[in-house]
């Protein structure tokens, strides 16, 4: 691992600058939900898990639906001891490899083309962006049972309750602010074991990336998860 990542704590602002660097999906594709996780909110993902919570440095990490390495390379950066990224779309990961290639890492990152049932083994800390479940209903469900299999410790992102309107009213840019979990993400996490310590509220842009987008941008609002394995 790089020494700059292991003698002092790395700044916000420097995290989100190296995650602007990391290259998108070439050709993202709407049934996968493949939208790239903005470098702000990739940063106060892995910022969280790594000084609030002490999940990152020196853990071995777990990346699910890691897409183009956003997460992954990020873990690495702040000083994962191992991170394993895994994608079902190979221009994803080929597109990560390369991102590894540019990013000047002397870290151990290592990238799987797969589907979910082929991740096995444990690791300290799973981090993943999953699909929110627009195209397809409860994806987001299949991804947090995985994590709680293989992981500790969970940090996943999901849909903010649209019934709750406390977001819009409270949040500034970039800003996160602490929320509850829902009634049926938590009940999804007890039934595979695991227990809702955290729930961060923050912002999430998405730029006109499809077809059926009609602006050229839309904010809306997710909930990062911070979940122990019980």
């Amino acid at each position: 691992m790089g020494e700059h990542t292991q003698k002092r704590l790395v700044r916000k602002l420097d995290l989100e600058l190296f995650l602007s660097k990391v290259k998108p999906h070439p050709s993202p594709k709407a049934s996968l939900e493949q939208y790239t996780t903005p470098e702000q909110v990739a940063a106060a993902m892995l910022h969280l898990a790594a000084y609030t919570f002490g999940d990152i440095t020196g853990k071995t990490v777990l990346d699910l639906g890691c897409g183009t390495g956003r997460l992954s390379l990020g873990a690495a950066f702040l000083g994962a001891k191992t991170v394993v990224g895994v994608d079902i779309d190979k221009t994803a990961i080929a597109t990560a490899i390369h991102n590894t290639k540019n990013s000047n890492l002397n870290a151990d990152i290592n990238w799987l083309i797969g589907d979910l049932d082929a991740v096995t083994g444990k690791f300290d800390t799973v981090v993943e962006n999953p699909p929110f479940g627009v195209q397809r209903h409860a994806a987001d469900r299949r991804f947090l049972a995985k994590a709680l299999e293989t992981g500790t410790t969970v940090y996943s992102f999901h849909n903010h309750p649209h019934t709750d309107t406390l977001a819009a009213d409270h949040l500034k840019p970039n800003d996160t602010i602490r929320g509850g979990p829902s009634p049926f993400i938590q009940r999804c996490v007890k039934e595979h074991g695991g227990s809702v310590e955290a729930v961060f509220t923050m912002s999430f842009i998405i730029p006109r990336m499809f077809n059926f987008h009609t602006k050229a941008k839309q904010e809306i609002f997710i909930d990062l998860y911070v979940i122990r394995r019980i």
